[in-house]
């Protein structure tokens, strides 16, 4: 797991000063060692955490002759079959890690060689001969990729936005759509980021530069055809075991300590049930935090998991105040606004995890591509009533409007009160607002009058439909699976890992999201994953009899924290003094009266606006840090500013043709 950035400058040769000034960010992605490499036009940096061969194989890494040069962040877990190849071709390997390979496979089968890889990466490719860069991302988008168009010609790119930033060209503006966006789900979904002109590479994109020109398309689609003919739900829940079985030994490959966090759910506790088909269960470490408020805890499940499969168990227990001492901390490592507020414990299990391991296993992407969570559910259940019982679904509209406003974390009127507010908006929409915080309506309401003209021409209802129309899947569940791996797993969850992981340089690898498994459960019908009272079907039926029954029965919890109580609680001063009137004049983005009214509301308990204002709050943060760490950043403090930012600027999610010079 690594950091890596670079450039091509058309307007002067590449600066080693430059350079390392990107790379010098990346340091805590790869703190073991750093390498550089410089030509003509072009700058490549890359900053190791060490994981596989410990010795030789530091970056950038290289063919034979020197032509092509290659930056690469991640794992490719199918490595060693695909090296065993190319050595038949011919093809000679300086080191044993598995970045090598993809000099020798770019040799073989130029950009096509993403179709031949498993794994989590991002990576540059610079090919000296055709004189051009390639970008890439993996499939489900596990290993970020920023970019940007510099303004005297050229592109840069990094694994951080904070490193991309450091090139001297670029000059960041607030997007004011992308701030709509952030609003809506509680991050900025790919290809935008916040910033103006700045990007994100999505997952399974690649991107060629080549004589001032960009051409981008993606180059994987989950699979639209069930297999034929059909398994029994019985037999499917054989070929997934089959399936996760092989991408946990795959990942498993280390030269470093590796373990498993383990959070008392059904996926992390199903692969450890995998591993010790591979090896004895008092070999895998495993790691959980407990925390004091027993409605988010989730420890005692996790005990129960690793003393009966027999683990080398760690757990720490965390007052609420630990996690509101690292705020600060953990907002200075996150290069956009992040709305999720479990990026703080996903950070201190990392800490703790670190303390003994490099690498960790996680249940990343069960819940996306088994439609683990109550939004698939309720989904389900509010098609059914509005096709069989609309009656029904308006005497529960209102039943629900009755109950009273509950602040503990996902209560039971919580999670009711955010069905209903999706319930007259189209189903993407509807998700978003489910999983989210601030619809457009609602935004119009929150957003100052200069910032609503400026977004009059942006329709986020209709960019979300957008997206979801393009959305692949063998039915109708399928298709809403991969809008949320395309969004909330993406740019939420994965970016979440991500950031917390590698701020404390751990390597945290998903076996859910193998190329294998993701495949085969896109391809199976929605009967094998939900039904109108059970989710996650097949992986239940696999999960019998290898873990304790407790755990498969259980309801999904999530990995959270007492949010709407700590907003009303020990955040509200902070809240306050980000939020304060005068200081939202100044800046000149939101409406202060309404601020204060949600603000007023929540404290009162007259409502939760828990997650609206933990986004309010993280933004803020967010704008600060950024406007003091960016010394050449125009201030956003004057409201003429905002006129200046553009937001009617649209990235295509995908083209093939380029983008002019």
């Amino acid at each position: 797991m690594c950091g890596i950035c670079g450039y091509i400058q058309t307007s002067e040769p590449p600066s080693r000063d430059q350079i390392h000034a990107m790379m010098t960010p990346l340091r805590q992605r790869g703190p073991d060692e750093q390498g550089s490499y410089l030509d003509t036009h072009v700058a490549l940096g890359h900053q190791r955490l060490r994981i596989i061969d410990l010795e030789t194989g530091n970056q950038p890494l290289h063919n034979e002759n020197g032509t092509v040069q290659v930056v690469f962040n991640g794992e490719i877990y199918n490595y060693r079959e695909l090296r065993t190849d190319l050595q038949r071709r011919g093809h000679h390997f300086n080191t044993r890690t598995d970045g090598e390979i993809l000099a020798h496979l770019y040799e073989e089968r130029g950009t096509d060689l993403v179709d031949s890889l498993n794994g989590m990466f991002a990576f540059a490719i610079w090919d000296k001969k055709e004189e051009r860069l390639f970008l890439a991302r993996d499939r489900m988008g596990q290993k970020p990729l920023f970019w940007a168009r510099l303004p005297q010609g050229g592109i840069a790119f990094a694994s951080e936005l904070k490193s991309l930033l450091q090139h001297r060209e670029l000059d960041p503006q607030i997007d004011l759509n992308s701030l709509s966006r952030f609003l809506l789900h509680g991050y900025v979904p790919s290809p935008w980021s916040i910033f103006q002109d700045v990007f994100k590479l999505d997952r399974a994109e690649c991107l060629i530069f080549k004589n001032n020109s960009i051409r981008k398309w993606h180059w994987w689609h989950p699979p639209e055809i069930m297999p034929q003919p059909l398994p029994t739900q019985s037999e499917a829940a054989d070929i997934l075991w089959g399936h996760l079985t092989r991408a946990v030994t795959r990942r498993m490959v280390s030269d470093v300590p590796l373990g498993v966090f383990l959070s008392g759910g059904i996926d992390s506790s199903i692969l450890i049930a995998c591993m010790t088909d591979q090896c004895e269960a008092s070999q895998i470490k495993t790691f959980t935090i407990g925390f004091e408020d027993g409605n988010c805890d989730e420890s005692s499940q996790a005990r129960m998991v690793a003393e009966q499969l027999g683990t080398e168990h760690h757990e720490t227990q965390l007052a609420s105040q630990d996690m509101l001492n690292l705020l600060p901390k953990v907002l200075d490592y996150l290069d956009e606004p992040f709305g999720d507020a479990s990026v703080l414990p996903t950070y201190l299990l990392s800490q703790f995890a670190r303390q003994h391991v490099t690498v960790a296993l996680g249940g990343d992407g069960g819940d996306e591509l088994l439609a683990g969570y109550p939004t698939f559910t309720a989904d389900r259940w509010i098609n059914h009533l509005q096709k069989n019982h609309k009656w029904l679904l308006h005497l529960i509209r209102s039943l629900i409007k009755r109950l009273p406003v509950n602040h503990r974390h996902m209560s039971y009127s919580f999670m009711a009160h955010q069905i209903i507010r999706g319930l007259e908006v189209p189903r993407p929409l509807a998700h978003q607002i489910w999983m989210g915080a601030l619809s457009p309506e609602e935004q119009g309401h929150l957003l100052s009058p200069e910032v609503q003209q400026t977004l009059n021409s942006f329709d986020l209802s209709h960019e979300l439909q957008d997206r979801f129309s393009q959305c692949r899947g063998s039915d109708d569940l399928g298709r809403l699976l991969d809008f949320y791996a395309q969004t909330y797993l993406q740019e939420g969850v994965l970016a979440k890992v991500d950031r917390a992981s590698m701020a404390n340089s751990l390597e945290v690898r998903s076996p859910f999201l193998d190329t294998d498994v993701v495949e085969y459960l896109s391809s199976l019908p929605s009967q094998y994953k939900l039904s109108l009272f059970r989710s996650k079907r097949i992986l239940k039926r696999a999960a019998k009899g290898r873990i304790p029954s407790p755990i498969i029965r259980r309801v999904k919890h999530g990995f959270g924290i007492p949010l709407a109580q700590w907003l009303a609680g020990p955040l509200e001063p902070m809240l306050r003094d980000l939020l304060s009137p005068d200081r939202l004049t100044n800046q000149g983005l939101f409406d202060s009266k309404e601020v204060t009214r949600l603000l007023n509301q929540h404290s009162q308990h007259q409502k939760n606006h828990g997650r609206a204002l933990w986004n309010l709050l993280i933004f803020q943060s967010w704008y600060d840090r950024w406007k003091d760490s960016n010394s050449r950043q125009k201030t956003l403090d004057q409201k003429p500013a905002i006129t200046t930012v553009s937001s009617t600027h649209k990235q295509p999610r995908a083209s093939s043709s380029p983008i002019p010079a």
